[in-house]
């Protein structure tokens, strides 16, 4: 049987702990008991974890072998701030999927309301990240980063830059991967519901991001953040 995988909050030595609501998740709904195994992800590997003690707010496990884990993939995504629910529902896939880093980006479309609110919200954009990576057993939580402005995210992004739009006409995602051959960073940027100006797509291509597409469908914000991610990581692998 598959064991779960937790994201350790604290590791000394040979032993790690759960605190707070993600301690209370596995001693109150799941109902964890002294002497339970699991994975455990300790920051510089994964190790089999044994529980020593568990209360409410706490779950202390006594780590033990190494547990042979994936390797990390190296793709960042700039997401557009857009709807907080359909946002969260792309973190939520995109995390499983594997990304590294979700940097949200205030984009000229993005409602200022939701660019306002949007640091607020970075908390529970992380809580969400750490839940889908213990869902699909990654070997380390990704970064969600503080929103930022976007000429900051095009400036500073490394690595094979691709932002998808609507209005490419001539290379699709998969070409983009190849041409020039895919660095070991993929940065991946994505505009919200409305889609980039025309002023945003002359600042990416200024500072040497490929444009591309993912057909010529039109996809929800959500939608093709999780399509390009899921087409991406087939084409590393």
């Amino acid at each position: 049987m598959t064991r779960r995988r937790w994201i350790a909050d604290e590791v000394s030595g040979n032993r790690a702990a759960l605190v707070g609501p993600h301690a209370r998740h596995l001693a109150q709904v799941l109902r964890g008991r002294v002497g339970q195994e699991f994975d455990v992800v300790t920051g510089e590997s994964v190790r089999r974890g044994r529980i020593v003690s568990i209360a409410d707010d706490q779950v202390e496990f006594e780590l033990g072998a190494i547990v042979p884990a994936a390797p990390i993939s190296g793709l960042t995504l700039v997401l557009s701030i857009f709807k907080f629910d359909r946002m969260e529902g792309a973190i939520e896939k995109c995390v499983e999927l594997g990304v590294s880093r979700i940097v949200p980006v205030v984009a000229h479309r993005t409602e200022a309301h939701l660019a306002k609110a949007a640091p607020k919200r970075v908390e529970r954009w992380q809580r969400i990240a750490l839940q889908a990576s213990e869902q699909s057993r990654r070997a380390s939580r990704p970064e969600i980063s503080q929103p930022q402005a976007l000429q900051t995210a095009v400036s500073t992004a490394e690595g094979t830059r691709i932002v998808l739009a609507e209005s490419e006409e001539q290379i699709m995602l998969k070409d983009a991967l190849q041409a020039p051959p895919a660095a070991s960073e993929i940065t991946l940027a994505f505009g919200p519901e409305g889609g980039w100006t025309e002023s945003e797509l002359e600042l990416f291509q200024g500072a040497g991001w490929i444009a591309a597409s993912l057909g010529n469908t039109i996809l929800r914000a959500e939608t093709a953040a999780i399509a390009a991610v899921a087409i991406t990581l087939a084409e590393l692998q």
